[in-house]
């Protein structure tokens, strides 16, 4: 039975769906302080947060059985995404839920500060009528330049209803495929600096992080037009508040639209708050009705299929994987955790630089799992709690430089899988291939051409290639009334060493090894190898 934890208040279709799931139980606990979350979070396996429960700190190091974190919404700055990753636990968001109501919220801002909505209304509400104050500061947003920075699924919602409005939409984002750029009718820039050159209002739809942080500051409002507007519906931190604040001031911002802020709640007496140039909203981007079901549905979904099924959907530490990927990638996986695992247990040398070769049929699915799972294999180890989520993370922490290459064929099967690892010694090279049936095998190890399924219980042997080795190890192995399961032979180019592995069934005792390395003459090396 798994337990997951409502921290926040989602929609109540979201707590329906939860209990599709026979095997979860699901405990809403909301408005809980940092003490008293981290007093209960090491009792669940899953948790479901809003924007106010913070993931951070103590309470991620408490959570010791916490597989899953799932924000119902986009952005994930309340969550410690990085420590989470180095404790094996996937965070999910729900991007695509609220990216209507975000959207529409941007593109209600910008309008509203064109025509000066707010300010008219309240102006009415005080028994004023100043039609000739606000005609002469209203404009039309067709014809103007919107400045779209950031197009994921907001900022294109965004794009496409502006050139509904027909402006003109100008868009920086580096990870924008052109083609799209072409096919949304948009114009892509380089640089954010060529954004601000044009763009009589700049709209921003950007996450939170160390290179947005204070983006929109006192040197880049410089370098925008006069009279610029600014939206914000993204998250507060990305406009530097005390910067814009002095350029609103000195109408180098003609107004602002802030649903988002430094510190929230609000402070009242914050003086872009109480400035007439500006619209706030008391961070409402997903806040609809519709939003509200739409992230509260999916996240109990995702956090449903991953703790039931392993199913990873919407996770931004780990590569999405559906069943019916899931599936096809499986014996692909198997391999390379196996191929890590081998290595580990006959090699194990400190590794500088890791090589991943992809070749042939392999390279058309998503090759990131499989090169984690390699991972898992080799750092077994290191931790009782590696998984997908922090294998790569504990990898670069060893000063492991990672790099996968892609082969559109392999020179002898149909999907190949290269693992090459540099180490002080010089460098150890394991090949495994992947047939049609789902088999797999390890085809290579260095110079030796091999042929085997790395699975159970195995002893691994390299020896002068000469005439009465098999029967030497053979008869030991059948004195210590052990059976062979099965025997795979392979020589090196030259022929002068050979390689085998022989499967035993059931567990090899350690008094065995010495056994054979006293009596087999031809013996170089031999390492007992166990396989999951």
């Amino acid at each position: 039975m798994f337990k997951v934890l409502v921290a926040d208040s989602i929609a109540n279709e979201g707590l329906e769906v939860f209990k599709k799931y026979k095997d979860i139980q699901v405990d809403v606990k909301t408005g809980l302080s940092p003490e008293d979350l981290s007093k209960i979070i090491g009792e669940y396996d899953g948790l479901v947060v809003r924007s106010a429960t913070q993931f951070r700190g103590d309470v991620v190091n408490k959570a010791v059985k916490m597989k899953a974190v799932g924000r119902a919404g986009a952005g994930v700055d309340n969550i410690d995404v990085s420590l989470s990753s180095k404790k094996g636990i996937v965070v999910m968001n729900t991007p695509g839920g609220n990216s209507e109501a975000a959207a529409e919220l941007a593109v209600a801002m910008i309008t509203a500060l064109s025509r000066n909505i707010v300010a008219a209304s309240i102006s009415m509400k005080n028994g004023k009528w100043e039609k000739s104050k606000f005609d002469k500061i209203s404009v039309e947003v067709a014809g103007k330049t919107l400045g779209v920075l950031g197009v994921g699924n907001i900022g294109s919602i965004v794009a496409d209803r502006a050139l509904g409005l027909k402006m003109n939409v100008v868009v920086y984002d580096p990870y924008l495929p052109d083609e799209k750029a072409t096919l949304m009718g948009v114009k892509k820039v380089a640089t954010m600096d060529e954004v601000y050159e044009v763009a009589d209002y700049i709209t921003l739809h950007l996450p939170k992080n160390e290179q947005t942080v204070n983006l929109i500051n006192k040197e880049t409002i410089a370098k925008m037009k006069d009279g610029v507007y600014i939206v914000n519906c993204a998250r507060g931190g990305i406009v530097n508040e005390a910067d814009l604040l002095e350029a609103l001031n000195s109408g180098k911002v003609r107004a602002a639209g802030l649903d988002v802020f430094d510190k929230e709640p609000v402070d009242p007496e914050n003086p872009l708050v109480k400035h007439p140039n500006v619209i706030c909203t008391p961070h409402l981007g997903a806040s609809t009705v519709e939003a509200q079901v739409n992230v509260a549905i999916a996240i109990a979904m995702q956090i449903g299929d991953y703790l039931t099924k392993g199913e990873i959907k919407n996770a931004v530490n780990i590569p999405n994987i559906d069943t019916a990927t899931r599936e096809i990638i499986s014996p692909y996986i198997k391999l390379a955790k196996n191929i890590g695992d081998l290595y580990r247990q006959f090699a194990n040398m400190s590794i500088t630089n890791i090589e991943i070769e992809y070749a042939g049929e392999v390279n058309n699915l998503p090759t990131t799992p499989i090169t984690c799972s390699l991972l898992i294999g080799l750092l077994k180890d290191i931790s009782n709690g590696i998984n997908f989520v922090n294998a790569p993370v504990i990898a670069k922490d060893m000063g492991m430089k990672i790099t996968e290459n892609k082969k559109s064929e392999s020179d002898d099967y149909a999907s190949q899988i290269t693992f090459t690892a540099q180490h002080k010694e010089g460098k150890t090279v394991i090949s495994g291939a992947v047939f049609k049936e789902g088999i797999y095998r390890v085809v290579r190890i260095d110079d030796f051409n091999v042929d085997f399924i790395p699975e159970g219980h195995l002893l691994l042997t390299i020896n002068s290639d000469k005439p009465g080795f098999i029967g030497e190890i053979g008869t030991i192995i059948g004195k210590e009334k052990l059976n062979i399961a099965n025997m795979e032979l392979g020589r090196n180019s030259d022929r002068t060493e050979a390689m085998s592995f022989i499967q035993i069934d059931g567990d090899i005792p350690d008094t065995l090894i010495p056994k054979i390395s006293e009596n087999v003459s031809a013996l170089k090396k031999i390492f007992k190898i166990t396989m999951d």
